[in-house]
């Protein structure tokens, strides 16, 4: 039972994105998908969600291949994505773009059934159903766009910046809830630019460098690899080694870059 991508090759046109991209997602994990600018984050998620269609390589779910299906086959299959910038529709309320979210139910006792169920879990949704979408705040906005997401019943859940352009109060309760899908039996992949937080709350980590994960491994061990502290944490690797002088055991598999 896992998510599984392996060896995708996506372009835009004729440019290249993404060069051989291998990851696994398991149930109960959080897995983190990190890297600078253009490195082919949110490229992934939407190829894995069926937005895109690589050009080799495949997305399986639980051993069957779901790369060429269409992106709300996808969502029947068992993922949902969290998109970037949380997307609502503004001028909707909260329980209609909750409704969206499980389009694909025609039952709507069953649908009025997910929004109680998703409310439950998100007690916050719930007190503001009848409020207009685009009145909320951007921490607001976005325990919506989870709880949209969660009307589908996913087993997977992609995440695209959930902490972005939160207050960093509002930062902690995204990334606290996280663990709680997670404690859910939920599997997460999470795209995201605070890469301590997500290295901390995370259980594997893969890097993204132009289109190529170039290391992976336990969130743990690549949270102390002086690599990582010099590229993302702001740490000169000379100052990376752990007490004593001693540096991280190199636990993580490193790709080649060329």
């Amino acid at each position: 039972m896992s998510l599984v991508a392996e060896d995708l090759e996506v372009a835009y046109g004729r440019t290249p994105v993404l060069r051989g991209v291998s990851l696994r997602v398991d149930p109960g994990r959080i897995v983190s998908l990190l890297g600078g600018n253009a490195a082919g984050k949110s490229t992934t998620l939407k190829t894995i969600i069926g937005l895109l269609r690589p050009l080799t390589g495949t997305v399986a779910l639980d051993g069957a291949r779901i790369d060429g299906l269409s992106p709300d086959r996808v969502v029947a299959a068992g993922i949902a994505l969290v998109p970037e910038n949380r997307r609502l529709f503004p001028r909707l309320t909260v329980r209609q773009n909750l409704e969206l979210g499980a389009w694909t139910v025609g039952d709507r006792r069953a649908v009025a059934a997910r929004v109680r169920e998703v409310t439950e879990r998100l007690p916050f949704v719930g007190a503001v159903l009848e409020r207009a979408a685009g009145t909320l705040s951007g921490g607001e906005q976005q325990q919506v766009a989870v709880a949209r997401a969660l009307m589908s019943r996913p087993r997977y859940l992609l995440m695209d910046e959930p902490s972005m352009g939160l207050a960093p109060a509002l930062v902690e309760r995204s990334f606290a809830l996280l663990g709680e899908l997670r404690a859910a039996g939920l599997g997460l992949l999470v795209v995201e630019q605070n890469t301590e937080r997500a290295l901390e709350v995370g259980d594997w980590a893969y890097i993204l460098r132009d289109g190529r994960v170039t290391l992976e491994g336990p969130s743990a061990a690549l949270r102390h690899d002086p690599r990582v502290r010099a590229a993302f944490l702001g740490v000169d690797a000379d100052d990376s080694a752990h007490p004593g002088g001693e540096r991280s055991p190199l636990t993580i598999a490193t790709k080649e870059t060329s």
